[in-house]
């Protein structure tokens, strides 16, 4: 980071939800009119512009996400990607190439050809080279990789069109005097971890720190839990796995640490289906307890795998399926015969079901009668 460069932030939505704040550094001493037209139109200061819209990017939209490429957004006039307007005039001339698309998180202008930059920008999510000497580098993400990996990760659909819109919801510039940290600020749990692991240098220097960080993840979790905050914990464990699955090293290479991440991938697994299931996320609860029980690892012990049948089993009684539910209730008693709660889930989804065939068959009867 250079401490001379202007630094300018997005504040980013997705459907209602706010995800937070993408901080960017501008190569002013590199390109510095672009640059200057991507900070004016984060502060708006420059007020209407010759099409007769705010030359602002706030209220605009990320319209088009490709994953493990880019995303794009700007285009405050028309906001489908064939809109925009640069402070100098609708278009502007390429600067020059100096800067190359050598990384994730770089900030460059979008473009319909040579000289014909607007407002529209994207952010790189990898490194795309085949785009240099075509598009004009002008800046790079300081802080926030988790925001734009949660817009990358979004559902799209025609024209990679995110589904729920993606909202620049507020923006401008910050002041010099602003400390930034480079990283993931603390959230308030102790969690100072990267969203996606390959953003986070910490975890990808070699197996034993990628099983460190993933096990303070999962300690983080449980203190939420712990403490009631299931939602919190619940988004925890979820990132907890999303390490767990990513970083775990190869068999061959490191059998004792590759089973203590399996075990590790068990536990959180069924963690996820607890919370799941507490939290009424049933969908997210039989996903987890799925992954236990067809886990390729083989490292779930019975009484583990009764724990994920009976999380199951009980998430699919909520949701309706009386018969699934049974059957994985039936599997999990065989596995540990003498469990309480599961003896009395039987009984009370085995009553549902008889009441429900009663119902049915005075249904019938008063229809024949």
């Amino acid at each position: 980071m250079s401490s001379s460069r202007p630094r300018v932030y997005l504040d980013i939505s997705i459907g209602n939800r706010a995800i937070g704040r993408a901080i960017f550094e501008l190569y002013t001493d590199v390109v510095p009119k672009t640059a200057e037209n991507f900070r004016a139109l984060c502060t708006g200061e420059k007020g209407e512009g010759k099409l007769g819209k705010p030359l602002h990017y706030k209220g605009s939209t990320f319209h088009r996400v490709i994953k493990s490429f880019m995303i794009q957004g700007g285009d405050f006039t028309a906001g489908n990607g064939t809109g925009g307007e640069s402070i100098y005039g609708e278009k502007f001339e390429d600067e020059n190439f100096e800067k190359k698309h050598d990384r994730p998180f770089l900030l460059s202008m979008a473009n319909a050809g040579a000289n014909t930059n607007g407002s529209q920008f994207f952010v790189t999510t990898v490194p795309t080279p085949h785009l240099d000497g075509k598009h004009v580098v002008f800046g790079e993400l300081i802080q926030g990789k988790s925001v734009v990996r949660q817009v990358e990760n979004t559902t799209v659909g025609e024209q990679d069109r995110p589904v729920e819109d993606v909202v620049i919801t507020d923006c401008g510039e910050l002041d010099p005097s602003v400390k930034i940290e480079s990283g993931r600020a603390d959230d308030g749990t102790g969690d100072v971890y990267e969203d996606f692991p390959d953003d986070e240098e910490s975890a990808t220097k070699d197996p034993q720190a990628s099983l460190e960080v993933t096990k303070k993840l999962k300690e983080i979790a449980t203190t939420l839990f712990k403490a009631s905050s299931k939602d919190k914990a619940l988004e925890k464990y979820q990132k907890a796995l999303r390490y767990a699955n990513e970083l775990i090293p190869n068999e061959e290479q490191h059998e004792q640490l590759y089973n203590e991440f399996a075990k590790l991938q068990v536990s959180l697994n069924l963690n996820i289906a607890l919370v799941g299931m507490q939290l009424g996320q049933y969908s997210v609860a039989i996903r987890a307890a799925d992954a236990v029980l067809d886990s390729h690892h083989g490292k779930a012990t019975d009484q583990e795998k009764a724990k994920a049948l009976y999380r199951r089993g009980v998430s699919k009684s909520r949701s309706k399926d009386d018969e699934g539910a049974l059957e994985d209730l039936k599997t999990a008693q065989e596995l540990v015969p003498n469990d309480g709660a599961i003896i009395n889930e039987i009984a009370n989804v085995k009553q549902r079901i008889a009441k429900r065939t009663q119902s049915q068959r005075a249904a019938y009867a008063k229809f024949f009668s």
